[in-house]
């Protein structure tokens, strides 16, 4: 495996437990993009944490990092409501302190963090033979 894929693997898996946990220690900020169609909105918030801690640390090991990044894809999609409703929000804008225009910087960012876990399903080694 390439330099720059580990990277990636460590970085992306420490990021998703690091953000995991925040769902836990600062809910009130995964809240405010909640979208209003959606229910049960602090549970739906633990529960994507908790999934983004165990996948986030699923990507670390090479036998569990293929299902890990099955899942975040899964995740990632499942998610993205918030980031759109983010985008489209005023008021959940103002409570995450940051611009319309930030929000929809954000969106293309979920490609390529979809991409990066789809890159993680590979095991390059069966690429090479």
């Amino acid at each position: 495996m390439g330099l720059f894929k580990k990277i990636t693997i460590y970085f992306m898996g420490s990021a998703y437990i690091y953000v995991g946990i925040r769902h836990f220690i600062d809910p009130n900020f995964f809240l405010a993009i909640m979208p209003d169609y959606l229910p049960y909105h602090l549970e739906a918030v633990y529960i994507s944490g908790v999934f983004e801690i165990l996948l986030g640390g699923m990507l670390l090991f090479k036998k569990s990092r293929r299902i890990a990044g099955w899942g975040l894809i899964a995740l990632l999609i499942a998610v993205f409501p918030a980031n759109i409703y983010l985008a489209q929000n005023e008021a959940a804008q103002q409570s995450l302190d940051i611009s319309q225009s930030l929000a929809i910087i954000r969106l293309p960012f979920q490609a390529l963090f979809l991409g990066l876990a789809y890159w993680h399903t590979k095991d390059e080694s069966v690429l090479k033979s």
